[in-house]
């Protein structure tokens, strides 16, 4: 057990009956190679233990890429572009389930999403039906970023978000992340001797996601800031977050007793209707639509659609249904919906009465370009996790 460890106290978990479980690349490969089952055997006896007390849980599994990068290692440095990354990810996907195969006693599913199937409305629903009917056949659902074919994604490599987004597609009680190191800091631990490890933080305010530090590993490509922003999109859909130790027996096998030895975030006061919190936190396309000052002071009012009147210019592709961002004359984020318009139709209408609609394209989907049924809001145009409310 290590120094933080033992400066946490423990303290009960929230109840829960589904979790979904992050795990990290820099626990699946701890020093830098291959896929070992040093850690994940801990984890897996603790969904193991789940399971045998009726629960039911989701693995959002990194570790493709460091697979793959070991299987070729003369082939990969550690500086290799996209498209290499890219087919290590391909790589390494075989063997990362063939891990978590061989420490389930339960069948394996893997699930691979993209920013796409999380944008498209009908697609994330679709996402939702196979991982809640996986679940209920008694599978371990294994979800992974589609890194061989989603750019975005492998950029980012951000399983800590993808992780807070399945927890609120599956209508998880909690989520669970395990990293490398032991809990949140006061300060970053590496650096400063003095940081002592918060046990409990009951909101995410800007000073406690200010500790927060980047990734300190070869193989990790998140860090403690990724993982509070996950921590936030939890949050705000009523699901609490607990960082700790994977890489600890005892702190992994207290999760199996209902006790963690980490921090705890508690879940923010009010719980979002899950329709909007997806509009909110689902990946954004590249449409935008800017508006006036009129429509912006009205969508940011509350409960106003988004009227072809108050349309000043159209950029990027959309498609009818698809999500897209609305910003304001200084092209700030202050919405996003989902359009009843392509984005040729939207360019035709804008500035126009909504009885014109009919005659311009010769049809009508209704007299709005973005329902306020399918929209929200952004109260701080400049936050991305967190501080996005209706």
């Amino acid at each position: 057990m290590t120094m933080a460890t033992r400066q946490l106290p423990e303290r009960a978990l929230p109840s829960w009956q589904r979790a979904v479980l992050k795990v990290g690349s820099n626990l699946l490969a701890a020093d830098g190679g291959g896929l070992t089952p040093r850690y994940a055997e801990g984890l897996a006896a603790f969904i193991h233990a789940s399971h045998a007390a009726g629960r039911q849980v989701v693995l959002v599994s990194s570790g493709a890429v460091a697979a793959g990068r070991a299987l070729m290692r003369e082939h990969a440095a550690p500086g290799v572009d996209l498209a290499a990354r890219q087919a290590l990810a391909a790589l390494g996907q075989a063997p990362m389930i063939a891990l978590w195969q061989g420490l389930s006693e339960r069948p394996v599913a893997q699930v691979l999403l993209t920013h796409d199937d999380l944008r498209n409305r009908r697609r994330y629903l679709n996402a939702r039906a196979t991982l809640r009917e996986l679940l209920a056949l008694g599978v371990l659902p294994v979800v992974n970023e589609n890194d061989t074919v989603a750019v975005d994604e492998l950029k980012l490599g951000d399983n800590d978000n993808l992780a807070a987004i399945v927890a609120a597609l599956v209508d998880a009680d909690l989520l669970l992340i395990a990293s490398d190191v032991d809990a949140l800091y006061s300060a970053d631990p590496r650096r400063d001797p003095q940081a002592q490890p918060l046990g409990h933080v009951p909101e995410l305010t800007p000073e406690v996601i200010a500790m927060a530090s980047g990734s300190g590993t070869a193989v990790g490509t998140g860090g403690m800031r990724t993982k509070l922003e996950a921590a936030a999109k939890a949050a705000n859909a009523g699901i609490p977050t607990a960082l700790f130790s994977g890489r600890d027996p005892g702190t992994v096998g207290a999760l199996a007793q209902g006790l963690l030895r980490g921090t705890l975030i508690d879940v923010a006061r009010n719980r979002m209707q899950a329709r909007k919190y997806w509009l909110r936190h689902a990946p954004a396309g590249s449409g935008r639509i800017r508006v006036d000052a009129g429509a912006t002071r009205a969508l940011l009012g509350g409960r106003a659609s988004l009227l072809p009147g108050g349309i000043v210019a159209v950029s990027g592709e959309f498609h009818r249904g698809d999500l897209v961002e609305i910003v304001d004359g200084a092209d700030r984020p202050i919405a996003r919906g989902l359009c009843q318009y392509s984005a040729v139709d939207v360019m035709r209408l804008a500035g126009r009465h909504s009885r014109e609609i009919g005659q311009l394209l010769g049809y009508s989907y209704g007299a709005e370009i973005v329902h306020r049924d399918d929209l929200a809001t952004l109260v701080n145009p400049e936050a991305t996790a967190g501080g996005m409310d209706a």
